[in-house]
């Protein structure tokens, strides 16, 4: 893609002489949007290296199909823009081209700068959503996240991270779940079982989940996503979910680390895979856990917050990842120096200021500022919880991982203000642990 866009940019002549391998334009298990993009690359190419005859027409019409709409394709504005170049100096598409270009323009930002997506509600509501959760935000603010979430499900039970996308995805899929059946699971619960059989598909033989579609490589922050959403009904997911564990046990490094996927921080699969391990017990992947708590406590600089990678600066959103997971354990003194960091990133009006954190098209940093809110508000939802059940934790009750609850989400007990009041446990809400 640097490539193209380079050689789109630069002089043209420069451009002539590079060569032109049609092997670096396999698109053999790829997702639609990854698809369209090589394609588009590919034709892009092909024009400016005097190679125009390796194109067949079926790839110039895949191209052509994706601006038969009224908005821009899949909400992908880069991919968007990438099939428009690929396809210019081609006179009987002028209108498709001006067309295209309006759809552009219209994404435009005060700054003159184009975001590469049109927006990314879905996953700011699913985060949002247990972030207020977590944080016993009451029930007609969750409800109304809830209502606006259930109608933007995808015919095939899945979420995407916006309504302009047809592609569903593990991640949102995963929160969205989640967050429906700690909200109400009697008002969400057919949202709650066809995305539950949606997942289903995506899980692959070793047990893991990818992103996108079936048969991609397994990757272990969607296998944590998947792991975390299908413990809503455990009992009916033994299977599934102890096959999910096993690929996350058998995916972290040596360091205690995982592959970071979506995100630049090291922290954010961590924090989701000791979530999705740990609600099996201290006992079953203590070693996994050990060295996840280890990464993390050696990773914390001396201002006492987290930076991404080892050596970077500290801050909130990877200080947010890592006191979530240090909930997993006793020592209270690297909790109390990283939340006294992430206080001290807030600002007056209450968001948190913090560097960008997502990845995509991967490894490219795109910002999301409302992320470092989320996130923050989670980490210190699941202290609060954490404090509260230590403050109220019978005589001989057993310390240390696993006594929390199995997932992202920590809803208030039934009966209090932030519930729903009618007095429904889940295993979500009790801290109830899975049978597998």
């Amino acid at each position: 893609m640097l490539e193209t866009v380079l050689a789109l940019l630069g002089p043209p002549r420069r451009a002539a002489r590079r060569p032109f391998d049609p092997r670096a334009f396999d698109t053999g298990n790829l997702h639609p949007w990854a698809h369209v993009q090589t394609i588009a690359l590919k034709v892009a190419l092909a024009d400016l290296t005097g190679h125009a005859d390796r194109v067949a027409p079926a790839e110039l019409r895949l191209l052509q199909d994706t601006q038969r709409q009224p908005g821009v394709w899949e909400g992908n504005i880069l991919v968007h823009l990438l099939v428009l170049h690929a396809l210019a100096d081609r006179p009987h598409l002028d209108a498709l081209l001006v067309n295209g270009v309006a759809k552009a323009l219209a994404h435009q930002r005060d700054d003159g700068g184009v975001p590469f997506v049109t927006d990314t509600d879905t996953w700011c509501a699913v985060t949002a959503g247990v972030a207020l959760d977590a944080s016993g935000a009451p029930y007609e603010v969750r409800r109304r996240i809830g209502d606006h979430l259930a109608a933007r499900q995808r015919p095939d039970g899945g979420w995407s991270y916006t309504v302009a996308a047809v592609l569903a995805d593990v991640d949102d899929t995963s929160v969205a779940i989640e967050f429906l059946h700690a909200t109400d699971p009697v008002r969400y619960r057919r949202n709650i079982d066809v995305g539950l059989r949606a997942l289903w598909s995506y899980q692959g033989p070793d047990g893991g989940f990818p992103t996108y579609i079936t048969g991609a490589p397994s990757e272990a922050c969607m296998t944590a996503a998947a792991v975390n959403a299908l413990s809503v009904r455990a009992a009916r997911h033994v299977q599934r979910i102890t096959a999910g564990r096993r690929f996350l046990a058998a995916a972290q490094h040596s360091d205690g680390t995982f592959e970071p996927d979506w995100s630049r921080s090291r922290y954010h699969a961590i924090f989701r895979a000791l979530l999705a391990i740990d609600a099996c017990g201290p006992e079953t992947y203590r070693a996994t856990v050990k060295r996840a708590l280890v990464a993390i406590r050696e990773g914390q600089n001396p201002d006492g917050g987290w930076g991404q990678q080892p050596g970077d600066p500290s801050d909130a959103i990877s200080t947010a990842y890592a006191l979530t997971a240090l909930c997993r354990q006793n020592d209270p003194r690297p909790v109390a120096r990283g939340v006294e960091y992430l206080l001290g990133a807030q600002r007056g009006d209450g968001g948190i200021d913090s560097v960008p954190d997502m990845l995509g098209t991967r490894p490219f940093l795109y910002v999301i500022p409302c992320l470092a809110d989320h996130f923050t508000l989670l980490a210190l939802g699941h202290l609060g919880n954490r404090l509260a059940l230590r403050s109220h934790r019978p005589a001989g009750t057993p310390r240390g991982p696993g006594v929390l609850h199995p997932t992202t989400l920590r809803a208030p007990a039934p009966g209090t203000a932030g519930s729903r009041g009618e007095g429904r446990k889940t295993p979500t809400q009790t801290g109830e642990r899975s049978p597998a």
